[in-house]
């Protein structure tokens, strides 16, 4: 036994003045010399090349290796069997990751890559600007070297845009409205966000199906149509008018199409805007995906036609500049006045700085489309005009689907032919029509009784008043009405209306009933 622990004694001390010989014959300049080149022989003979992607590059966030991230989160091929649950904010869904020093295997075009999520200790900081954290986090990307250039010229910018894709499914759509006068909010933003939660889809839209089918098909064609925008040479954008009475959905148009292609919504309030300059840097910082709408455009800024505004005391008959309608009780002082030219607001749709981002939609949406510019009209600004008309027999069925769980096949025969006889004279919103199956929707018989009498009421009158001669007549009283009455909302003037009519039919029914009592006398 001491035999043995005299020859280990002897063979540490050739191997300490071995060390310390080498050490004095080769420097560390030497050494590291030629371990890089034994590396490189290694890397030559090698049929693998590797990428390293960091979380933190230099002082910033890698946007890559957050990506890479939530790629992986969504492959079923994870062959470990500890993983990592996230859920982030305003996300709908909790999501899966490697864990530390796992592996997954991924296929991409018939190549085969490896990715390892590399964890590792950080060393102490003596002095940083920006804390680092404690852990060292990255990714390991191993392809083989055949691979390489089909890795680096599209499976890095497929990863990249599979994750925007999963990002914004799981994240919840967003409402925006812009701040009063331009104002940032503490990050820097002109825009004020909240977790967008209307349920409205294509589904549940009381509107013909087959003009449902056909906005539709143009929102797909327009959401995967990057490459033939690019090879027309035309801005990835798209824009859509909504017009007609209130109450007939146009709200709840703009809801389903965010949540058909699932993009968030920017509400812009022109009256919040002072100058044309304003509004550019509105829409340079809005996203990509993203929903543009100005509601009532003809009540929030004066853009009446101009073929119709000659002779108004100008030299030229018209006006090149248009002022915002002020709020009510503003004093008209210069403090808050509020101008935006057309031509601004024809740039900011159509113009150069409507380029500065892709894949946006803008929608207008107005009660008078008569009164619009038809500048603001044309193609290439609003590419659709969509008219939100009343309530007809297939919106109607939509309606008792909606709100009563009635299909076509759970009314009867006779029901259903009383309804498309009377649906169209009544010229009902799908408002009004949705407020009475809602009162009654604890009895649904009762609905659909009363529904039909309201229907038969309402079109009875409106043949009275067309076969009078007075609907016409009725309709531009109520025209200038709103015109001549800007302090009062159109709600309350339709109101006022609607007493008025009834009012009429009253006195023309007392009228009646004295002449056939004359007569019979």
């Amino acid at each position: 036994m001491k035999e043995i622990w005299t020859t280990m004694a002897s063979m540490m001390g050739v191997w300490a003045f071995c060390q310390s010989l080498l050490h004095t014959v080769f420097p560390p300049e030497l050494r590291f010399a030629s371990l890089k080149f034994l590396h490189r022989v290694f890397s030559y003979f090698s049929a693998y090349c590797y990428y390293d992607i960091t979380e933190i590059d230099g002082v910033n966030t890698n946007e890559l290796y957050n990506a890479v991230q939530l790629y992986l989160s969504s492959s079923a091929s994870i062959t470990g069997t500890r993983l990592s649950l996230t859920r982030g904010l305003n996300s709908s869904s909790i999501t899966f990751g490697l864990s530390n020093n796992d592996r997954l295997i991924d296929s991409y075009k018939g190549a085969t890559v490896e990715w390892e999520h590399v964890v590792t200790q950080r060393q102490a900081q003596t002095f940083s600007w920006r804390p680092l954290p404690e852990e060292k986090r990255g990714f390991t990307l191993r392809v083989r070297k055949k691979n390489k250039q089909l890795v680096l010229d599209s499976y890095l910018d497929f990863v990249m845009e599979r994750a925007n894709e999963l990002r914004r499914k799981n994240q919840d759509r967003l409402l925006y409205t812009n701040s009063r006068g331009g104002s940032l909010d503490s990050r820097g933003h002109p825009w004020e966000s909240v977790p967008f939660k209307h349920p409205s889809t294509f589904d549940t839209l009381a509107m013909d199906p087959v003009k449902k089918g056909e906005i539709m098909a143009d929102l797909l064609d327009f959401a995967n149509g990057e490459s033939f925008y690019q090879k027309t040479g035309r801005a990835w954008k798209r824009g859509y008018l909504l017009y007609g009475p209130p109450g007939t959905g146009k709200s709840s148009m703009i809801a389903a199409m965010a949540n058909f292609l699932g993009y968030d919504i920017y509400d812009l309030e022109l009256t919040e805007v002072n100058t044309n300059s304003e509004l550019r840097k509105l829409l340079m910082k809005t996203s990509s995906k993203s929903i543009i709408v100005i509601e009532d455009i003809d009540c929030s800024i004066n853009l009446t036609n101009r073929n119709k505004s000659g002779g108004n005391g100008n030299s030229g008959g018209r006006k090149s500049t248009y002022d915002v309608a002020s709020p009510p009780g503003a004093n008209g002082g210069e403090e808050g006045l509020n101008t935006i030219t057309l031509s601004g607001l024809l740039n900011f749709t159509d113009g150069l700085w409507s380029c500065c981002g892709s894949e946006r939609i803008f929608v207008f949406t107005t009660n008078h489309i008569e009164k619009l510019d038809p500048a603001l009209l044309r193609s290439g600004r609003m590419d659709m005009h969509i008219h939100m008309s009343y309530c007809s027999f297939p919106s109607l069925k939509i309606l008792l689907k909606n709100y009563l769980g009635y299909e076509e096949y759970d009314l009867k025969k006779e029901a259903l032919e009383e309804f498309e006889a009377v649906v169209d004279a009544a010229a009902m919103t799908p408002a009004d029509i949705s407020e009475v199956l809602i009162k009654n929707r604890r009895d649904k018989n009762k609905a659909i009784d009363e529904l039909l009498d309201i229907l038969k009421i309402k079109g009875e009158k409106n043949r009275l008043k067309l076969s009078n001669g007075s609907y016409v007549e009725d309709e531009v009283q109520e025209k200038r009405a709103l015109e001549s009455s800007p302090k009062e909302g159109s709600d309350q003037l339709l109101e006022k209306f609607e007493e008025k009519e009834g009012h009429a039919l009253l006195e023309e029914d007392d009228n009646d009933n004295d002449n056939d009592d004359g007569k019979m006398q």
